[in-house]
């Protein structure tokens, strides 16, 4: 199969992705654009699980410069200014393309858009649809859209395993290191276990995240890292790998994975409490917090985070106190966390919710400028599995769809204009720009992460990573801890390579074969990267710290590029 434009992945960043490359196209003609999903189309991903909203200052009150200091506020040092700037200056018009769309905002009795407060933004700027069901709102307006559109062909149930290498002339592209091989198209299995192939100069990765890897999460069963693998193979440029946030309010039952209580509960009143329903954390206790900024559970995420784990390592359970901020009024406003509550025995109209600490979201990934060029020619990413400077250290809440659908357009008006210019390879993040030179179209090869045959289960071997990073590369981390992980990932390795019987196929909830040579490959970059930084730093946060502040100097990204 042949295409100019290949997408991986149908969730909100994949999808803006790919309705805007094929808008562009539109003027150019002739190019095609194929979008392959490893699930359901806009069914599956952690995009339709997004409850907190949109943020984007749509409020006269409010402002595109106040939204980017929040989010530089929470990145610790780590975002890059001109990258923020374009998030916030363009989220509002993102916001009323989708209302133009079809998307059911939630609105004042007036007709203006109601506005949530989260934690760490200084104004009420949340958008949100149907409630608590922004994310599922979004995906499906967007995957209508892409379903209608003649320009666009779709892929179900093609799980991308490889990406395939130009055997052809090295590009020069600086970041990506000498003698790499231009990305040329992808390899790709379908539920029935059959290998297929698609060639185009240019694939655009939007595969999500990787916070399936650890034991507590809210992630989807796809969130297993395998775009960063693949494009760390490829030999594109990793950065801030060590960065994970942990949602402080995922539910505390007995699931996998874990519902999300979302933060705009807290953003109503609702308040974090031990059993006996005695406040956690005083709001006033904290002293006096930057203009603008939040405090107590309105804090950043990493930092309830962090209390809340510091709590329950001295035995306390907490739990999330709605009943008096929100009361009756829950069922209506919160339907998606009333739902998943009763389906566990919690009526939060009446009882504590328990909650817990998981981790959400990935703030590292491939390095990318603003358009969404890898440090690889012919490879793009978007979305949580790129790092383009927006999220740095920590992400602000309700940041991520944003991202998703600035950064996703970007991304695919890019690509169809590097494509009409003749010069796919576009040009690398901190390099120079690349020469649009022919490539020659027939030989190329693959790179497989498939390891040999294992002599044990991928699904077993796999809940000994997520075990091993849920507890060395946790909410909080120690040399000690980061050193056994990677101890641990050797072993497993070794183990997933020694002959035996072949392990199992796809099953639900399971990657098809090489899942481990992925996971083992991407628990190693967060952990090598942890270890590296032995400083405290935004989502990072290291029990042993050898300094309380960080210093301007040490506010710089790792960099991983691992090639096996």
């Amino acid at each position: 199969m042949e295409a100019d434009l290949v997408v991986v992945g149908s969730g909100v960043a994949g999808l803006a992705a790919a309705l805007a490359a094929a808008s562009e196209a539109e003027f150019a003609g002739g190019i095609r654009i194929l979008l392959l999903t490893p699930g359901r189309f806009g069914g599956d991903g952690a995009s339709t699980l997004a409850q907190g909203g949109i943020a984007a200052a749509v409020d006269p009150g409010d402002s595109p410069a106040l939204h980017a200091l929040d989010t530089r506020r929470a990145g610790a040092g780590l975002t890059v200014a001109e990258r923020v700037g374009i998030l916030a200056a363009e989220g509002p018009e993102r916001v009323r393309e989708l209302a133009r769309m079809g998307v059911r905002f939630d609105r004042e009795p007036g007709g203006a858009l109601a506005l949530g407060l989260e934690g760490a933004h200084s104004r009420r700027r949340i958008v949100h649809a149907l409630g608590d069901r922004t994310g599922w709102e979004v995906t499906r307006v967007l995957a209508e859209a892409a379903l209608r559109c003649p320009g666009l062909r779709i892929l179900e149930g093609a799980h991308v395993t490889d990406l395939i290498l130009n055997s052809g002339p090295a590009g020069s592209v600086t970041g990506g290191g000498p003698g790499r091989r231009p990305v040329a198209g992808v390899r790709y299995l379908d539920p029935d276990g059959e290998t297929g192939e698609v060639h185009a100069p240019l694939t655009l990765l939007a595969t999500g995240g990787a916070c399936r890897l650890f034991l507590r999460t809210t992630a989807p069963h796809f969130a297993l890292g395998d775009g960063l693998a693949l494009a760390s193979r490829a030999g594109a440029r990793l950065e801030g790998m060590e960065f994970v946030q942990f949602h402080p309010t995922a539910l505390r039952v007995d699931a996998d994975p874990l519902p999300l209580v979302t933060e705009a509960l807290r953003g109503e009143g609702a308040a974090l409490v031990d059993g006996s329903g005695r406040r956690l954390f005083d709001p006033d206790a904290d002293g006096p917090a930057p203009v603008g900024a939040a405090s107590g559970d309105l804090a950043s995420r990493a930092e309830v985070a962090r209390r809340l784990w510091l709590a329950m390592q001295e035995g306390v359970e907490p739990f999330l106190d709605a009943r008096k901020a929100i009361g009756t009024a829950f069922p209506d406003r919160f339907p998606g966390v009333y739902r998943l509550c009763l389906a566990h025995g919690i009526d939060p109209v009446r009882d504590l919710v328990p909650v817990t600490p998981a981790a959400h979201y990935h703030m590292g990934g491939v390095a990318v400028d603003a358009w969404g060029r890898s440090t690889v020619a012919g490879l793009r990413a978007a979305g949580e599995v790129a790092s383009a400077g927006i999220h740095g250290a920590n992400r602000l809440a309700s940041n991520s769809l944003l991202e998703g659908l600035v950064y996703g357009k970007r991304a695919g008006q890019g690509a169809v204009r590097d494509l009409v210019d003749g010069c796919p390879d576009g040009r690398a993040p901190l390099g120079s720009p690349a020469p649009c030179e022919s490539r020659p179209p027939a030989e190329s090869r693959a790179i497989s992460l498939a390891p040999a045959p294992t002599a044990r289960p991928d699904a077993d071997l796999l809940a000994e990573v997520r075990t091993l990073l849920w507890e060395g590369v946790g909410v909080v981390r120690d040399a000690r801890g980061l050193r056994g992980v990677l101890s641990g990932l050797e072993r497993i390795e070794a183990e997933a390579n020694r002959p035996g019987q072949p392990g199992q196929g796809p099953e639900e909830g399971a990657a098809p074969s090489g899942a481990i040579a992925r996971a083992v490959l991407v628990g190693r970059a967060m952990a090598t990267a942890a270890l590296a930084r032995d400083v405290s730093l935004g989502s990072h946060l290291r029990s042993d710290s050898r300094v309380e502040a960080p210093s301007r100097s040490m506010a710089r990204h790792t960099l991983a590029r691992l090639v096996s």
